[in-house]
C-alpha cells in the first residue's frame, strides 16, 4: 500500500533531509516533487493544494530555519500535515449493550467481506456479535455472507423477504432475541450512486437507527473515492469509513482525500483478502509508514495477535537459555505468517521499508520448512545430533541438496549464537531469516538475491569456517600443554 507515494515522497525528501541550511529554491523544488507525488497518488487536487501550501508554510518558518537539522524539520512537518489529512487521531466505534453498525457502499467495494472481517475483529475483543443480510439486490450477497459467517462462527440472519427495511427489521429482532451485543448490518450497493440506492439506504437506516453508520469505499477507485463518499455523507450521514482493497492500490488517493472531503475519519483499513486482515485505522502510524518511517507499534500489535501466551513464553524462555532449535523455528515460522505477508512486515520496521523490494520470496520458505520437517523429532530438538547420513536423508526427504542442508543447519547456529548475544544483553549482527536472500547468509541456499547494507552473512564462507575450527582445535592442544 502506498508503495509508489512512498517512493516519491522519499525521493522528494531525500535531498532536503540531509542539508544543513534550506533557501527559497530547495523548499520550491521540494514542494514542486511533493506536489507531483499527491498528484500521481490520485488525491483530490484541492486537497493537494491545501497540504503543499502548509507545509511551504511551515517550512519556511523561523522554528525550521534556526533549527539545527532544518532538513529533518521539514520532514516532521510533512508528517505532521500527513497525519493530519489522515485523521489526526485514531477513531473508534461506539458501542454499547446492544449496538448496530451498518455498512453502506457501492457494489464491488467489499460491503460483504468488510462485514464478516469486522465481525470477526469485534469477536476477538470479546464481543457477540451477529450478521444480518439486507443485501437483496445481489443474489450471491446472502449465500457469501453465510458462508463467510459459518468461517467465524458467527450467525448469520436472513429472511426471505424482497424488502430490505423487513430483512433489517427482522434480523435485528432475532440477534436481540439470541442475546447478540453487536449486530452488523450488509446492505446492498448500486454500480453508481443513483436515487434508488440512497432512498433505500435512508429507510434502512431509519428503521434500525444504527450506533455506527460506515461507508466501505474501495481505495482503487482513486479520487472518485472521494466523490461517492461525498454523495453518501450528504444522504446517510455516515460515521466513518472502511477503506478496503488498500494492499492493491500502491497510491493511496483515496485514503488522503477522504477526511478532507466528508470531514469523517477512516476507522478500519483492510489489507488483504484473509479475514484477519482489517486493522485499525491509525493516521500518525499511516504517516509514518508512507514516509519509510516504520510502523513499530502495529508490529508489536500484530506479534501478540500472532502469539499465544504460552508460544510467547516458551520461546523467550529458549533464548534466555540462548537456544535455539528447529522446533523453536518452526513455531517461529507459524506466528510469522500469521502476522501477514513478509515484504508488509518487513516495512513496518524503521530502516527496513526498502528491503520490502528486496528479493524476498516467500514461497521458498517453503523449501527451508521441508528440510526441517523431513527430520526426526530427536533431530529437530537435537540438531547437533545431525550426521552425514542424517543429512543425506532428511535432503532425499525434502527433495534438496545435502549443501542447502548444510547451510541451514549453519545457520541455526548463527541464530542460536545471536539469541545468547541477546540473552547477555549485547546486540548481535542481524542474521535474519530464511527467504531473505543474503541478509541472513542464507542467499546461498537460493532464497533470494541479498539484501545490501545489512553487514555480513550469518553463514561466513567455507575458508573462513575452516580457519576457526582450525583456531579451536590449536587453542584446546594449547591448553593440554
Amino acid at each position: 500500500m502506498f508503495d509508489t507515494l512512498s517512493e516519491r515522497l522519499g525521493s522528494a525528501l531525500g535531498d532536503i533531509r540531509k542539508r544543513g541550511r534550506l533557501d527559497d529554491e530547495s523548499i520550491s523544488k521540494a514542494m514542486r516533487e511533493i506536489r507531483l507525488a499527491l498528484l500521481e497518488a490520485d488525491v483530490e487536487l484541492g486537497v493537494v493544494r491545501t497540504f503543499v501550501e502548509r507545509v511551504r508554510e511551515r517550512a519556511r518558518g523561523e522554528e525550521v530555519l534556526k533549527s539545527l537539522t532544518p532538513g529533518q524539520m521539514v520532514v516532521k512537518a510533512v508528517h505532521d500535515e500527513l497525519t493530519e489529512l489522515l485523521g489526526e487521531e485514531t477513531a473508534e466505534l461506539q458501542l454499547g449493550q446492544f449496538s448496530v453498525i451498518l455498512l453502506a457502499g457501492l457494489q464491488g467495494s467489499g460491503k460483504t467481506t468488510a462485514a464478516a472481517k469486522l465481525a470477526r475483529m469485534l469477536q476477538a475483543q470479546g464481543r457477540k456479535p451477529g450478521l444480518v443480510a439486507a443485501d437483496l439486490a445481489r443474489p450471491a450477497a446472502i449465500d457469501q455472507l453465510e458462508q463467510l459467517g459459518a468461517q467465524i462462527d458467527v450467525p448469520v440472519y436472513r429472511t426471505d423477504t424482497a424488502d430490505p427495511v423487513q430483512a433489517a427489521k427482522q434480523g435485528l429482532d432475532r440477534a436481540s432475541t439470541d442475546r447478540l451485543d453487536t449486530v452488523i448490518v450488509d446492505t446492498a450497493g448500486r454500480l453508481q450512486v443513483d436515487e434508488a440506492l440512497m432512498d433505500e439506504l435512508e429507510h434502512v437506516r431509519d428503521a434500525v437507527k444504527p450506533t455506527n453508520a460506515l461507508l466501505v469505499l474501495d481505495a482503487m477507485t482513486g479520487q472518485q473515492a472521494a466523490a461517492v463518499a461525498q454523495a453518501f455523507q450528504e444522504r446517510i450521514q455516515f460515521d466513518g469509513v472502511v477503506l478496503t482493497k488498500l494492499d492493491g492500490d500502491a497510491r493511496g488517493g483515496a485514503a488522503l482525500s477522504v477526511k478532507t472531503v466528508t470531514g469523517r475519519p477512516i476507522m478500519f483499513a483492510s489489507t488483504g483478502e484473509k479475514l484477519e486482515q482489517l486493522e485499525v485505522f491509525h493516521p500518525d502510524r499511516m504517516a509514518s509508514r508512507i514516509l519509510g518511517m516504520g510502523d513499530v507499534l502495529t508490529l508489536i500489535e500484530r506479534a501478540e495477535q500472532a502469539a499465544s501466551e504460552d508460544e510467547a513464553k516458551r520461546l523467550e524462555a529458549q533464548m534466555r537459555k540462548g537456544q535455539f532449535t528447529f522446533d523453536d523455528f518452526l513455531q517461529a515460522q507459524k506466528m510469522l505468517r500469521r502476522m501477514g505477508p513478509l515484504g508488509g512486515i518487513m516495512k513496518m520496521i524503521p530502516g527496513m521499508g526498502q528491503l520490502a523490494d528486496a528479493d524476498i520470496d516467500e514461497t521458498r520458505l517453503k523449501r527451508v520448512e521441508a528440510i526441517v520437517l523431513s527430520m526426526t523429532p530427536r533431530e529437530r530438538s537435537l540438531p547437533h545430533t545431525i550426521d552425514g547420513q542424517r543429512r543425506a536423508r532428511i535432503a532425499a526427504g525434502a527433495g534438496v541438496t545435502v549443501p542447502e542442508v548444510n547451510q541451514l543447519l549453519e545457520a541455526r547456529k548463527v541464530m542460536e549464537k545471536m539469541m545468547g548475544q541477546v540473552s547477555k544483553g549485547k546486540l548481535p549482527n542481524l542474521p535474519g531469516m530464511p527467504g531473505l536472500g543474503n541478509m541472513g547468509g542464507l542467499g546461498d541456499l537460493g532464497l533470494g538475491n541479498g539484501a545490501p547494507g545489512m553487514g555480513p552473512g550469518a553463514v561466513p564462507p567455507l575458508e573462513r569456517r575452516h580457519g576457526g575450527k582450525k583456531r579451536k582445535a590449536n587453542k584446546k592442544r594449547s591448553g593440554r600443554r
